[in-house]
């Protein structure tokens, strides 16, 4: 079974880019996380999001669509980052997401219903 990992977290904290001082040695422990999936035949995919600054959201209603800047929701938590996995059942996906290196973070863990390019 698939399950899609949300990562929430608050943008408060710096976030840390390619070339930034510190960088690598911040992604150390998740290149071994990462590293983790892919040896136990876990990762499907994933990957890290710019800052909700640089969102756009589309709002639908009655038909009539209106683009707007930022996130669809406003929270303390935004949406940082998510991996898609796949796990035996929940009790492993919850495991395998325990096992994120993050200090402070709320991580969603939700069955993939449909996903048309599964084989």
């Amino acid at each position: 079974m698939e399950y899609m990992l949300f990562l929430g977290e608050t943008e408060t904290r710096a976030v840390m880019m390619p070339g930034d001082p510190g960088f690598d040695e911040y992604m150390a422990s998740w290149t071994a996380y990462n590293q983790k999936l892919i040896d136990g035949g876990h990762w499907i995919g994933g990957g890290r999001l710019q800052p909700t600054e640089t969102a756009t959201t589309i709002r639908r209603v009655a038909g009539k669509d209106t683009v707007v800047d930022g996130p669809f929701a406003e929270t303390k938590e935004q949406l940082g980052g998510y991996y898609v996995i796949s796990a035996a059942d929940l009790d492993e996906a919850l495991a395998l997401a325990a096992g994120m290196p993050f200090t402070d973070a709320a991580i969603e863990v939700r069955p993939i219903a449909f996903r048309p390019d599964a084989g």
